[in-house]
């Protein structure tokens, strides 16, 4: 790439447990169609041509890292993960800024997204070029929402125009991402994601809408989804 071009860094949070699963295997290494969800996840952004490179987080006592396709892979640098996902992506960056531009991209993605589509990165960075700050896959929310106090009795119905669920990958400048981040992390604030970061620092990321294929997976049920997902992709060709 031309060395006027920003380059894309890739950057994996995956320190984490998943408690909702209810497994003594943290998600991202269940088995999913013969492989762990993790290899699915890397391998859409490993072997994207436009990913330079991918910092993964992990947690210090993990035991399944090894197992991974991608474990030796030269492209890929791990990391030590953080206390929280915010944590473990500041750790990434802080590992990344001897390598990046402040005006170089950095896509953050779910290691428990498997589903991805190239499509939609290949959308994302599309639709991203030339924009100061950056956005994030999402979709926009059809069924009616509902706002509820602690027991479960509605409060409200909240307007679903403009309403998104935000996925992964999110992309952002990666000075843009660091500042953001490290100010919200010394503000005590511990951001459920990168795009919050950038939002308490001022900034408007861009929505950029993807598929619903693209499933976080956080319930044991999930995983039969994730499955079907995947065979319809390969029945498309994705």
């Amino acid at each position: 790439r031309p060395m006027t071009e920003p380059a894309v860094w890739a950057v994996v949070p995956a320190a984490g447990i998943g408690r909702r699963m209810g497994s003594s295997i943290p998600k991202q290494y269940l088995q999913l169609q013969g492989r762990m969800v993790i290899d699915h996840a890397l391998e859409r952004l490993l072997l994207h041509p436009s990913v330079d490179g991918l910092y993964l987080a992990l947690g210090s006592d993990d035991g399944w890292w090894a197992d991974s396709e991608f474990s030796t892979n030269p492209d890929l640098v791990r990391v030590d993960g953080g206390r929280e996902r915010c944590h473990s992506v500041c750790n990434a960056l802080s590992r990344l800024a001897h390598r990046a531009r402040p005006t170089d991209w950095v896509l953050v993605h779910d290691a428990a997204r498997p589903g991805v589509r190239r499509a939609d990165i290949d959308r994302l960075i599309d639709r991203l070029d030339g924009h100061a700050v950056g956005g994030l896959l999402g979709m926009p929310v059809r069924d009616t929402m509902k706002r509820s106090d602690p027991e479960g009795r509605v409060l409200q119905t909240v307007e679903r125009d403009h309403l998104w669920h935000a996925y992964t990958p999110q992309m952002f400048r990666f000075g843009v991402l660091f500042d953001a981040l490290q100010g919200a992390l010394d503000a005590n604030l511990l951001v459920t994601d990168e795009a919050s970061a950038v939002e308490w620092a001022g900034q408007q990321p861009l929505m950029v809408e993807g598929h619903a294929d693209n499933l976080k997976i956080t319930r044991p049920e999930d995983l039969r989804l994730a499955a079907y997902y995947l065979e319809q992709q390969a029945a498309e060709g994705r």
